[in-house]
């Protein structure tokens, strides 16, 4: 009998770490205690999107293992910097990487919090890039963008469920990326007075 439970308690604590791994801390409580998690409109959240210049080419120039490799070299290093500052993985689409501050859980630092993992995010590809270049590789160059207002959040599905936001403010963050230059992070007007005492920037028009 105490094997017995030992073995559920194990089993149950591997069911949390998925969840865990699936959804934010808040929400995936909220899922166990409830059965189902409300949506929420946040008023601030800061949102940042990054991809990778010309990766169509680049895809078509590289091994499927190679490829994937790269991604997820990329991707893994991006997850632990957000880690690092609070900041919520939203998803990925294809070469996408989307993540934002601010959620679940409101805070008064998201922006900053944002622009601090983005620089990060920023340098790590830079030293990438160098590596890349020494072993005669195709480079990989990031664009970042970021936006910071209202979204709204919730769970979507059955299969497969995820968390995930909606509004204009993950639209802008998207056009922020798409017309960012290569290796330069694009933030709006709406960050830029969240973190303009902070960090240097050089207006775009």
């Amino acid at each position: 009998m105490v094997q017995k439970n030992i073995q559920i308690e194990k089993e149950k604590q591997r069911s949390d770490e998925l969840l865990l791994n699936i959804l934010p801390e808040e929400v995936a409580e909220e899922l166990k205690s409830k059965g189902s998690a409300e949506a929420q409109l946040m008023d601030e959240v800061t949102v940042l999107f990054t991809d990778f210049k010309g990766f169509t080419q680049i895809s078509e120039k590289l091994s499927p293992t190679e490829l994937v490799n790269e991604i997820h070299t990329c991707f893994k290093a991006f997850d632990n910097i957000i880690s690092k500052h609070n900041i919520e993985k939203i998803k990925t689409i294809g070469d996408s990487y989307m993540c934002a501050g601010g959620l679940p859980v409101t805070n008064a630092t998201n922006a900053v919090d944002v622009l601090n993992a983005a620089i990060e995010i920023q340098q790590f590809m830079q030293e990438h890039l160098q590596i890349r270049k020494k072993e005669n590789k195709e480079p990989f160059e990031i664009r970042i963008g970021v936006h910071t207002g209202p979204v709204v959040s919730g769970i979507v599905g059955v299969k497969k469920f995820a968390y995930d936001i909606w509004g204009d403010t993950v639209n802008t963050a998207s056009r922020m990326e798409s017309n960012s230059e290569s290796g330069k992070i694009n933030i709006s007007n709406d960050t830029y007075t969240l973190i303009k005492d902070q960090f240097s920037c050089q207006y775009r028009g």
